[in-house]
């Protein structure tokens, strides 16, 4: 419906056909400009299908991209995260990702340099125990810090309001720790710490693992989008959209990227440069974090 065009004037380009050169620009990483020939189009018109396009797939967020909210899909979920490593009531990873952008210009295109030193989108994203994507925040500049974005994200309301009442998420050391967040400990002494790291850092791969799905299904997350910042922010949400459908159809096959390109890589780089934020529930072991520590992992 969104993609159709009220007449056939001017030889307008067909649903299918403005998808399929979308899809294009996603699976390859390429040029607009060589995606427009291949497909027999001007640059411009190009331009604006995969924006229309994009558009039209994000739409479908909240049909495919959503928590667990009923007590039935939590304790689904948490069933899924603890045979992982055993970590009690997990219902969600969660971890920041760079998508690397041209410079946006404007006034302050600044703000969107990451600390590697190239311009970015960072986006916050929440899976599953099987990859699934369960939420998206897309619309952060690189030089925002993980805990800003998620302090200011719909999730911490929900977390704090008790939505989701006993739930935990796991996080890495670039979040602040909270009763409902789960994160790494600096320096692990006892066995029960040291037990605690280690079913956080297994269980927490997930998120790292759904990165390296995703960059490898749309390149275009990988190399980078040379599209405008709109644009580009739809196509992130667009290209999660697919990631859950391709998921909930069974496509699991993941064409791999070139060597040149170890996204694994960018990602542990990215993710060791985080600066430790003050932990509000205490340093170190204290807190909630300490209770769990006590109550559970000490008693494996």
């Amino acid at each position: 419906m969104y993609l159709e065009f009220p007449t056939d004037r001017n030889n307008c380009v067909s649903p299918m056909n403005q998808l399929l050169l979308t899809l294009r620009l996603y699976s390859t990483g390429g040029h607009l400009l060589s995606v427009a020939d291949f497909c027999g189009v001007h640059v411009s018109t190009a331009c604006r299908i995969v924006r229309r396009v994009s558009e039209a797939i994000a739409r479908l967020y909240r049909q495919y991209i959503q928590m667990a909210t009923t007590p039935d899909d939590m304790m689904a979920c948490q069933r899924e995260f603890f045979n992982i490593a055993s970590f009690p009531r997990v219902v969600g990873v969660i971890d920041c990702t760079h998508i690397k952008i041209d410079s946006p210009g404007g006034e302050d295109p600044e703000i969107f340099r990451n600390r590697k030193g190239y311009f970015s989108i960072n986006v916050q994203m929440i899976c599953d125990a099987n990859l699934k994507i369960m939420n998206v925040v897309a619309r952060w500049p690189g030089s925002s810090h993980d805990s800003t974005i998620f302090s200011n994200s719909r999730v911490r309301v929900n977390f704090e309001q008790n939505i989701y009442e006993n739930c935990l998420l796991l996080g890495d050391s670039g979040y602040p720790n909270r009763r409902y967040l789960m994160t790494p400990l600096l320096n692990p002494a006892t066995p029960a710490q040291q037990l605690y790291n280690e079913a956080h850092i297994r269980t927490r791969n997930c998120i790292e693992r759904c990165f390296g799905v995703i960059k490898r299904r749309f390149p275009i997350l990988a190399y980078g989008c040379r599209l405008l910042i709109n644009s580009t922010l739809s196509i992130i949400m667009a290209t999660s959209v697919l990631h859950n459908k391709a998921l909930q159809v069974g496509d699991l096959n993941v064409p791999n990227l070139p060597d040149e390109v170890n996204i694994h890589e960018l990602d542990v780089q990215i993710q060791n440069g985080n600066i430790p934020v003050p932990n509000m529930d205490g340093i170190g072991i204290v807190g909630f974090r300490h209770e769990l520590i006590n109550n559970y992992f000490a008693n494996l």
